[in-house]
């Protein structure tokens, strides 16, 4: 198992890392990523305990001081996202950025006895993001936090990196494999990623609907948290070609999938 960080972009005082191999055994592959600049640290979809005791922390710690971590970016409320936040918010001073659908909720993954005994307070250290998204300081650069909602979470936010042009993208574009190696040949990739979409992604209108906004975007690289990423102007324009005329959730369900059971 690798534990060393993927670097995904590096210009020395602007860093984007990626560790994608600290969930083995039956465990879905994960990628959480770290973004660095000029003192300050972005942690995106940390995870659960899995990641967090002890792989996730102990890599950060040898890349970062842990305690002084920014901000913690949660792209929406799924376990494999977000659910050791306790522990993120015990150990150091970071504030949580997500959706105002999931802000008041996100209290629910953390233990009570934190609030008297360590004086913590969830609701001080979270930045609801508005629907519509919003830009926010990193160190000297400026992130933005864009809708990508119902894809799958009713309140589903990316982050688009303006200085590296990655999309952390979190579930669209994720893949089944073992790795995170960049996607050579879509067409071959694809298998990988049809069934997770076709089920997890709630209609092709809000698929068609993110493909335009992205068109839109000056983007180097698409990386999700699961699997691979897209890393080269041919094979991103193969993906948003394909999620846009997807059919996918609420497009393929009947009245048959609306049944008393047997």
């Amino acid at each position: 198992m690798r534990l060393d960080p993927i670097v995904l972009f590096d210009n020395g005082s602007h860093k984007c890392l990626c560790f994608d191999s600290l969930v083995t055994g039956d465990e879905v592959q994960s990628n959480q990523f770290l973004i660095i600049d000029h003192d300050e640290y972005l942690l995106f979809d940390p995870g659960g305990d899995l990641t967090y005791t002890p792989p996730l922390s102990l890599e950060l710690s040898r890349c970062i001081p842990l305690q002084d971590l920014t901000y913690i970016f949660a792209s929406h409320q799924d376990p494999d996202i977000i659910a050791a936040l306790d522990k993120w918010l015990l150990h150091t001073r970071a504030q949580v950025i997500c959706s105002k659908l999931w802000a008041r909720f996100l209290p629910h993954l953390t233990a009570g006895y934190l609030s008297i005994s360590h004086n913590l307070s969830v609701f001080e250290r979270i930045i609801p993001l508005p629907d519509r998204g919003q830009s926010f300081r990193l160190g000297r650069c400026t992130l933005m936090a864009v809708p990508a909602h119902f894809l799958h979470s009713v309140g589903n936010f990316q982050l688009y990196d303006p200085v590296s042009r990655i999309l952390f993208s979190d579930d669209m574009g994720a893949s089944l494999v073992d790795d995170a190696a960049p996607v050579e040949n879509f067409e071959a990739h694809m298998p990988s990623m049809e069934c997770f979409h076709r089920r997890y992604m709630a209609c092709n209108k809000a698929c068609r609907l993110w493909a335009g906004m992205v068109r839109e975007m000056n983007i180097a690289m698409i990386v999700p948290q699961h699997g691979r990423p897209f890393a080269s102007p041919p094979v991103i324009k193969a993906f948003l070609d394909w999620i846009e005329t997807l059919e996918c959730g609420i497009d393929l369900m009947t009245q048959e999938d609306y049944r008393l059971p047997a």
